[in-house]
Formats: structure tokens, sequence, C-alpha cells
């Protein structure tokens, strides 16, 4: 996978109360990537940008919420979340990451 790719798969970091629970209890952290991204891109590009190794890597779609606006009916954009397992001992810290 050429380094271009890598940087275009993960877009941030899931921020939440669920999520930093995960990240403290079972070394798991929930990233928002890109919608065509598949598991394996996922992993190397977790690897390669952290410097960690991952033992799994899960992907969900979360719909947008539809809503009405001044009588008007919309749909928020869904986004692509991935729940990744780093391996035992391995932790990210994200204040200081690239």
């Amino acid at each position: 996978m050429n380094n271009e790719r890598i940087l275009k798969v993960l877009l941030a970091p899931h921020v939440s109360e669920k999520s930093a629970i995960m990240a403290d209890a079972s070394e798991q952290y929930v990233f928002k990537v890109e919608p065509t991204a598949t598991k394996i891109e996922i992993k190397q590009a977790v690897e390669s940008l952290f410097d960690v190794k991952v033992q799994s890597v899960n992907v969900l779609n979360v719909k947008g919420k539809r809503k009405i606006f001044k009588g008007r009916k919309g749909q928020r954009n869904g986004i692509r979340k991935a729940i990744v397992r780093l391996a035992a001992g391995q932790e990210i810290d994200f204040a200081t990451a690239e």
C-alpha cells in the first residue's frame, strides 16, 4: 500500500465517552475512516502511523440521522468507524502522535 493511501485512510480519532472507556479497559481505539477503506488497509495505516502492533480491526457503518428543518426533510452524512484492538501492552497517545 502506498504512503498516499495510508494518509487518506484514517480521517480522525472518534472521541466519545464510550471510546475513552474502551481505550482504558481493553486497548481498543476508535477511528473515523474513509468509506472505501478495508480492514487490511486500516490495519496497515494504524501500524505505520502509530508504530504499534494491531491484533484485530472491526468496521461499522453509521447511517446519518434523518432530520426535518423548517419543514424540509433531509439527512445528515453517515460515517464509517473502525474499532482497532492493539496487542497486549501497546497504546496510542494522540497528544504526541504526528
